[in-house]
């Protein structure tokens, strides 16, 4: 089921939450929305679900117009699976009985013996816990707890569910482990699946396309590497992770020349974040593993700081002429801080004009 927003805004009093959206999400899509709190992203999707009506603008889901100026349908009518931040469990109730809690009243009642309808079964067979069904709530972990919800939204088999910050509540292993069960379930499913999250990580690890949210606003959608690799601003390019932006001159439309070295600016869209490819000075983010190092004691930068990761490394520098640049390296080669070296960048290295 594909997702399209035109014009789409929504206003609490003077507060606009949410401004001139547009959106379209395609059929059988994972799609992320990423921002940080308060940018407007669940409001966006509780519009999609139909919890709250745009001030402004027309939401379609599938074929259907299901929110615009004179038309409505509501939430229950929408064939659109939810799941909450907080699982939104009912405690008293068994694992079996929430997952049914999603179903119709004719589908409840086609319960056989065995306890749950044939269509909650199926869907804590998708999440692997079958074996559960009569636990309650309190007995599973949080990990558990998510998969229920999310088994109760896919009971129904809606073609649209939508996830809000779903992981943010469970602690940073359970997280990635979970995301990447939860991806296979909505492949295996074939359901368009939307997810809202600040978590940059997630959205870019997650999405087949993501949008980038800021005040309101969609600022740019694309793919998690298109997004990443040429953010369309300052703000989104050190919103989706380090990023160092020097100063620079475009030679064309194939390099810009910066005091770090020459980048690749082939796949840098012209007017993105107002930048022009006719040659002139421009402003440029350049990402740390983007630039290489080496040990030499007349370089060009001295290593002050440096923040092991485990498999990588950051460093921070002190350029002699740009002042403080970011490294990201392997940890399979380690400088010392205090080390003098050369930072370059590194072999098919790109840039990204952000001004």
């Amino acid at each position: 089921m594909s997702v399209c927003l035109r014009g789409v805004a929504k206003a609490f009093g003077t507060t606009e939450a949410v401004r001139e959206v547009d959106l379209d999400i395609g059929r059988g899509e994972l799609f992320t929305v990423l921002g940080p709190s308060g940018c407007g992203k669940t409001t966006l999707l509780r519009l999609v679900a139909g919890f709250e009506r745009p001030s402004a603008g027309e939401v379609r889901v599938g074929d259907r117009l299901v929110a615009a100026d004179g038309a409505w349908i509501p939430p229950e009518r929408r064939r659109i699976g939810m799941v909450f931040q907080d699982y939104a469990l009912f405690p008293h109730l068994s694992v079996e009985r929430n997952v049914a809690f999603g179903l119709s009243r004719r589908e409840r009642r086609r319960e056989g013996r065995g306890g749950a309808a044939p269509k909650a079964r199926a869907a804590l067979e998708l999440v692997g816990l079958q074996h559960k069904a009569e636990r309650l709530p309190h007995e599973l972990s949080g990990g558990e707890r998510q998969r229920v919800a999310l088994a109760r939204a896919l009971a129904p088999e809606p073609e649209l569910v939508l996830l809000d910050e779903p992981f943010s509540s469970l602690d940073a292993t359970l997280r990635a482990d979970l995301r990447r069960e939860v991806e296979l379930i909505l492949r295996e499913a074939e359901a368009t699946a939307v997810l809202v999250t600040h978590d940059q990580e997630e959205a870019l690890s997650l999405a087949d396309r993501l949008a980038v949210m800021r005040a309101g606003r969609v600022v740019q959608t694309g793919a998690p590497e298109e997004v990443y690799a040429r953010p369309a601003d300052r703000w989104a390019a050190g919103f989706l992770g380090e990023v160092n932006v020097v100063s620079g001159v475009r030679r064309g439309d194939r390099a810009v020349e910066t005091w770090l070295g020459s980048f690749d600016a082939r796949g840098v869209a012209a007017g993105v974040g107002g930048a022009s490819a006719a040659a002139g000075s421009v402003h440029v983010a350049v990402r740390p593993e983007h630039l290489a190092l080496r040990v030499d004691r007349l370089g060009n930068a001295e290593i002050v700081d440096r923040e092991f990761r485990g498999h990588d490394v950051l460093y921070r520098l002190r350029h002699e002429v740009g002042g403080t640049v970011l490294v990201q390296l392997s940890s399979l080669e380690l400088f010392e801080v205090g080390e003098r070296v050369h930072v370059r960048p590194a072999r098919a290295a790109v840039a990204s004009v952000v001004d």
